[in-house]
């Protein structure tokens, strides 16, 4: 249904049947009850005389709601005005009253409290009621009763708060910047959090808000006292909410979600309530502040206000200790309510089993843990998460849709029961005839149907959130005994490790009681201890069933003894077994990722994301990511410290895919150049901000930045360094910067090169992005650090070794200015075009291979780079066709193409199909080989002294059963490789250039 065809329905719209009576009792009192309505009001006469579905409509709706057949009889032109206009033209003309009724009169005068009070109560009355018979006629939705009473709710609060403001401005208490709108610029803050905040308000739901101001806003003649003008203003705005009169309430108000608030004032200064939120602040004030809402005052200082509170509520490292928080206050919910099981009569539909509450849970419990890291889960209404969290893949459209048509479903139940007598209640009457005006409210035809429905909703919502919450955990299971208390071994204990897998089990016994005494820093604590107590048989299970269980289990203890604390890691893994089983395949087979994230154990959040496995890590994956994360930042320290957790997490993501083989080496060596690319933008974006502050913006200064090497040619493994040369250019009529601290040129570029690099690889609390290396820029480490684009240009024409062309093969410009990237771009084809002498350049490739064989000899047959027939041939080969491919007419230069990707385009056509397969396969075994290897250690391969997980990682990648049969392979192509090169780069004329697979000439 469209948005105007919305609008415009009507109540005579309603379908007959849509409701029954309660009994034909009932129905003949009602009806005489609207024959005298029908007296005072020619509607309804009209209504009354003939027969019609939306007669039998009211009349079997006031039979099962007494609260709408007495508002319809004391309110004189209340039924009139429901069913005589579209529903929402009169629902939008209440909202819009109750909004102005603290406007003056066109005679000038200012409404008095008691006026405003009772604006408010019949706007609020005649919105509930029109809204329900909307809702029991199926004109509305449950989504759109919550969407009115909502707007309601925000219309009278809004409009109190500007008839408080006006008031004490009269009254000279207040200075308002704007009377005819009181509460701009104000800097009082009322947030409506829950339901309200979220925009789902029940039908006769009270409303939680809290309240801030800002002293220094300027209305407050003497700031010291606000606290007293604001704090009288708030007793008042409870008393025109909430206090019954003659016309009723509005709605009852509750300010008991501001912090402290045994001890604290209604309106609380908004300094202090950052400064409680960033020190004592709770998880369950996290979890309720994910709906809060601006909703009247300052709005513009109430959404800075949550901007300010954003890092509380969702924090940059996941925090799944928080589940275990939420879930306790679900289970005292149950203890104290007695909700242990499910039922209909007498049930809770929104703190029992299987309640509204669950699915609140449910979604605020996963927004709370991947919040920080994802903004798209940053939105307050249950079904917007639920759809956040699939589109985010933490769980699967399947249970989004249950789970929302569950909430809903609830939710009608909920306002049908609270609809009956206007109670703030969510509990279903424990007497058949109660519980069949609930039914017939809902449609259905008897309780049985109903209860049926409602029992199915209810296990489905348990289901679900029993699943995400409640785990058992056993100290002693299938495996055996696990005991490590006291001093000596429990002797059952030993004979389980043993059978664990376990070579030494007296010394892992000794290990495990360390943990357990709390001699870390990760187990001071009783609740980690606990944690950690409850996580340990399917530790020690996952690490029996490793190959070197004694080997990998002092690794953790290792990683464990680094740990600054330890139960936001013990209670992830609990709750996470495939994460557990992931760490044991760390621990048994990557030392160097053991050790990243023993320093860094904030890097294992990212396992969190569902998605993990199945999405690849493209630019735009990994650039929405960054842009979220970065987002909260304020200031230029700020954004290089999230560069870093940012870059180190998505770095050891990107490794654990490769590592599980969720990706191929190719792959990941793609995804780790794109994340630098994305980490070196931002860093000048950052580096180019800073400096304009410090020192202006340059007059027509242009900054790019080119990656070489591996960097150039998406080429990266997880401890790649990154060559870099930064070109500038500027106007040169302009003799320095704009800025207070104004630098000639080559200062200017000079500093943002330097800053750059510091930006980059300069250590800080969260380590270093990347090693930088400037060498390949022009003149190496004798030219200067940043080069302007002319100069660039010269040196490549008039100056460049052929070794500098060979790197300019790999040159891709990856950020800055779109005009010098454009430009750069054009210099380095032209470069790459020119038509070169074949045997000069193959004469100098030969001699550089043979230095690089004579300063740097390969260690072993392990060492992929450098051995005769590995990368560093194989990187030659297409470098070299590259500068010679103009003159032999070869397909030319393509910018950002990996080494496979030029050999596969250029190299066909250089030597024979045979070659050239084995060259494209060599190129994917090293590529697969350097790129685990790397990942996983940081010294020289080799098997003999590799971890035993490391091993067999090494096999799978190259596709062997055993090490020997990997070996005889890499030899078969590294020599293969070597006889291409030789025939591609020497012309078949090997003289004077044999080298063997030893190294020796």
């Amino acid at each position: 249904m469209t948005d105007a065809a919305s609008a415009a329905m009507r109540l005579d719209e309603v379908q007959p049947g849509t409701i029954r009576a309660l009994t034909q009792t009932e129905l003949k009192s009602v009806l005489s009850s609207l024959k005298d309505i029908a007296k005072r009001e020619p509607a309804i006469a009209e209504m009354m005389a003939g027969d019609s579905p939306l007669k039998d409509f009211v009349a079997n709706a006031f039979t099962l709601s007494p609260y709408l057949r007495d508002a319809a009889s004391a309110d004189e032109g209340l039924l009139t005005l429901a069913v005589s206009e579209p529903v929402e033209t009169s629902l939008g003309r209440l909202v819009e009253k109750a909004r102005n009724c603290w406007r003056p009169g066109e005679d000038g005068a200012i409404p008095t409290e008691a006026e405003v009070m009772t604006t408010l109560r019949v706007a609020k009355r005649r919105l509930s009621f029109i809204a329900a018979l909307a809702d029991l006629g199926r004109i509305f939705t449950a989504r759109d009763t919550t969407r009115w009473l909502s707007d309601m709710a925000d219309a009278a609060l809004s409009a109190a708060i500007d008839h408080l403001l006006l008031a004490n401005h009269n009254s000279g208490k207040l200075t308002l910047k704007d009377p005819q709108a009181p509460s701009e610029g104000s800097g009082l803050i009322v947030l409506g959090m829950g339901k309200l905040g979220a925009r789902e308000l029940n039908y006769s739901s009270d409303i939680d808000a809290v309240v801030f101001f800002e002293p220094m806003a300027g209305i407050v003649p003497d700031p010291l006292d606000a606290l007293e003008i604001f704090g009288r203003m708030m007793r008042r705005l409870i008393r025109i909410m909430q206090e019954r009169t003659a016309d009723g309430y509005v709605f009852r108000t509750d300010l008991r979600l501001r912090p402290d608030p045994g001890s604290t004032p209604l309106a609380i200064p908004v300094d202090a309530a950052l400064l409680y939120y960033e020190g004592r602040g709770q998880n369950w004030e996290r979890a309720a502040y994910i709906k809060a809402r601006p909703v009247a005052g300052d709005i513009k200082a109430g959404a800075g206000f949550l901007r300010e509170l954003t890092p509380f509520v969702f924090r940059k490292y996941l925090d799944y200790a928080a589940i275990a928080d939420i879930h306790s206050i679900k289970r005292q919910i149950h203890a104290h309510k007695g909700h242990g099981a499910i039922a209909v009569k007498g049930h809770n539909v929104k703190l029992g089993r299987g309640g509204i509450r669950e699915i609140e849970f449910f979604a605020q419990t996963q927004q709370l843990i991947a919040g920080g890291r994802m903004a798209p889960l940053r939105v307050r209404s249950t079904e917007e998460a639920l759809a956040a969290l699939t589109d985010a893949k933490w769980i699967d459209a399947e249970t989004r849709d249950s789970l929302t048509e569950a909430y809903w479903f609830l939710r009608e139940v909920e306002h049908r029961i609270q609809m009956v007598r206007d109670e703030q209640t969510h509990i279903l009457p424990d007497t058949e005839t109660e519980l069949k005006r609930i039914a017939f409210m809902l449609g259905f035809a008897d309780t049985k149907a109903f209860s049926e429905k409602l029992e199915d909703v209810l296990r489905l919502v348990e289901r679900q959130y029993s699943a995400l919450f409640e785990q058992e955990t056993k100290l002693s299971g299938e495996s055996g005994n696990l005991v490590f208390t006291g001093q000596k071994d429990d002797p059952d204990t030993l004979k389980t490790l043993e059978r664990l897998g376990f070579e030494r089990p007296e010394d892992m016994s000794r290990v495990i009681r360390t943990w357990h005494n709390g001699r870390y820093r990760a187990t001071q604590s009783v609740e980690a201890r606990e944690r950690l107590t409850e996580l340990t048989p399917d530790l020690l299970k996952a690490f029996g069933e490793s190959k070197r269980a004694d080997e990998a289990l002092l690794r953790f203890d290792n990683f464990l003894s680094g740990l600054p604390a330890g139960i936001q890691l013990f209670s992830l893994l609990g709750n996470n077994p495939a994460l557990l089983s992931l760490l044991v395949t760390i621990m048994s087979s990557a030392p160097r990722l053991a050790e990243i994230i023993a320093a860094r154990p904030h890097v294992f959040d990212g396992m969190l994301d569902p998605a993990l496995m199945t999405e690849i890590p493209t630019r735009d994956y990994l650039s929405q990511r960054m842009k979220g994360f970065l987002s909260p930042a304020r200031h230029y320290e700020d954004i290089l410290d999230r560069l870093r957790i940012f870059a180190a997490e998505q770095r050891f993501l990107i490794g654990v895919r490769l590592l599980t083989g969720a990706i191929t080496g190719e792959v990941a060596g793609r995804a780790f150049t794109h994340l630098a690319d994305l980490v070196i933008e931002a860093a000048l974006n950052a580096v180019l901000v800073e400096m304009a502050t410090t020192h202006g913006a340059y007059p027509g200064g242009r900054v790019a930045v080119i990656g070489m090497g591996k960097l150039g040619s998406f080429e990266l493994t997880a401890g790649s360094d990154v060559d870099l040369i930064l070109l500038y250019d500027y106007d040169d009529g302009a003799a320095e910067s704009d800025g207070a601290k104004p630098l000639d040129a080559v200062r200017y570029f000079t500093r943002v090169t330097q800053r750059l690099i510091a930006a980059l690889s300069a250590p800080t609390a969260e380590g270093v992005l990347y090693e930088v290396d400037m060498r390949l820029r022009p003149s190496g480490n004798k030219g200067p650090v940043a080069t302007r684009i002319s100069t660039f240009e010269k040196y490549q024409r008039e100056e460049a070794w052929t070794w500098e062309h060979l790197a300019l093969s790999r040159a891709r410009l990856i950020c800055g200015d779109a005009t010098l990237i454009v430009d750069a771009d054009r210099i380095i084809a032209s470069v790459l075009s020119q038509k070169r002498d074949v045997a000069k350049v193959a004469a100098d490739v030969r001699e550089m291979r043979q230095l690089i064989d004579k300063e740097k000899p390969a260690e072993s047959l392990w060492d992929f780079k450098l051995i005769p027939g590995g990368l560093v041939d194989l990187e030659f080969i297409a470098q070299y066709l590259t500068l010679v491919a103009p003159a032999k007419g070869l397909p030319p230069h393509e910018p950002g193409e990996s080494t496979s990707d030029a050999l596969k385009r250029m190299a066909s056509e250089a030597m024979e199909p045979q070659a050239h397969d084995d060259c494209i396969e060599a190129m994917r075994l090293f590529t697969e080989l350097s790129q685990i290897i790397r990942l996983c250690i940081d010294t020289d391969f080799d098997p003999k002294q590799a971890p035993a997980g490391l091993i067999d990682l090494v096999c799978r990648a190259g596709d062997c059963p055993n090490i020997a049969t990997l070996e005889g392979e890499i030899k078969r192509l590294s020599k293969a490789v070597r006889k291409a090169f030789l025939a591609v780069v020497s012309g078949n004329d090997e003289a004077g250039f044999r080298v063997t697979l030893s190294g020796e000439r």
